[in-house]
């Protein structure tokens, strides 16, 4: 099957999406929080780190152009606060990762959820109006199934959720609902590219995940298929001309990671049923297994290999690189995979731990293996 890449996402040489913020929007950002100055003045600075970042974008040769999510706190909780009926709520911890507590927001729910004049909109037009002939904008944003999620992560938050929705299956169907409602306003204002950011699959994979989860009896058939479901119905009924991307980690704050696993147990559920067009796949090392649970991929989607990593700044060897799409070309056809970093470069404000230099050297090395491989 032929691609024409020209118009769609992904592109052969991609990028998940998330940047290192600099350190004068860092300060900004503290400087609000301290009082020292207003809303405005923080908008104004968060502009010109954005026009700073698509120029480096366009310059490195990248076909999609983002935000960084410079605007972001989190990959995800942002979003989710972007909402109606969830608030932003600090906790007195954050997430346990691997050898690194996180900071301690959350999303809670205050009452019935719901989509309409979510602010994401307004940074999306920002971007777009970057555009030039050689790039679209893409929006980010974190997967239903993911918002579901924290709904549900601890105690507290189930209590509060369960006496909101006593019905977990009313919540799902208000949460795709917000979810379409929040993609018609994106495709109203020219998005065409949609990116669902996703570590629920990553983590019902993880050995020490389900520890806790299956004490409860669940098991990961059911929640495979509720995240299944939950992502579908915020997918239903788009427009033909929307495409709609995936990405699926394991977690990556200050260059470390919540969780383990392959994606053999998921990929009938992920790969074989899940409406979108391509998967982006952590694929930077061991956690993630092999490659033979993309033979679950329908044939008219695409794969984006993750396997240059956003966590350290050593470089991977291309030839090495190579030969691992070269195997997953096994189960995939070369035609139908591209390459991109396994994750963004600061999924939360706090960034991995590399220099922005590091990163941009990281982005090149994508862009030439992309190069040798696909021409």
């Amino acid at each position: 099957m032929s691609i024409p890449y020209d118009h769609q996402t992904p592109h052969r040489f991609d990028v998940v999406g998330s940047f290192l913020r600099s350190d004068a929007l860092k300060r900004a950002r503290a400087d609000l929080e301290a009082g020292a100055i207003g809303h405005d003045q923080l908008v104004a600075i968060e502009d010109e780190a954005i026009r700073d970042l698509v120029a480096k974008e366009q310059a490195a040769g990248l076909a999609v152009i983002t935000d960084g999510e410079f605007r972001r706190s989190y990959w995800h909780l942002d979003f989710m606060w972007g909402l109606q009926g969830i608030d932003h709520v600090e906790l007195d911890h954050g997430y346990f990762f691997h050898g690194e507590e996180t900071t301690h927001g959350s999303a809670q729910l205050t009452g019935k959820i719901s989509g309409e004049n979510h602010p994401f909109v307004k940074h999306f037009k920002f971007v777009q109006a970057l555009e030039d002939k050689n790039t679209v904008a893409k929006q980010t944003i974190p997967a239903p199934a993911q918002t579901l999620c924290e709904l549900f992560r601890d105690e507290e938050h189930a209590r509060t959720t369960a006496s909101i929705y006593p019905n977990i299956d009313d919540l799902v169907e208000d949460l795709g609902t917000a979810y379409r409602t929040v993609i018609a306003e994106l495709y109203a204002a020219g998005c065409r590219h949609v990116q669902l950011d996703d570590c629920t699959w990553g983590m019902i994979v993880d050995k020490g995940y389900w520890k806790t989860r299956s004490a409860n009896g669940a098991t990961l058939e059911e929640e495979a298929e509720r995240y299944l479901r939950v992502n579908n119905l915020a997918l239903r009924d788009l427009p033909r001309d929307l495409t709609v991307n995936t990405h699926v980690c394991r977690g990556n704050y200050h260059s470390t990671y919540a969780g383990s696993g392959p994606y053999d147990r998921v990929a009938p559920f992920l790969f074989a049923r899940e409406n979108v067009h391509a998967f982006f796949l952590e694929f930077d090392d061991e956690r993630s297994g092999g490659f033979a649970p993309l033979a679950e991929v329908p044939e008219d989607k695409l794969v984006v290999l993750g396997l240059v990593t956003t966590k350290s700044p050593v470089l991977e060897n291309p030839e090495q690189v190579i030969a691992r799409i070269h195997q997953a070309a096994e189960y995939v056809p070369l035609e139908r995979l591209c390459l991109s970093p396994q994750c963004g470069f600061a999924s939360c404000e706090i960034g991995n731990k590399l220099s922005e230099a590091e990163q941009w050297t990281k982005v090149r090395l994508v862009r030439q293996i992309a190069e040798e491989v696909w021409g």
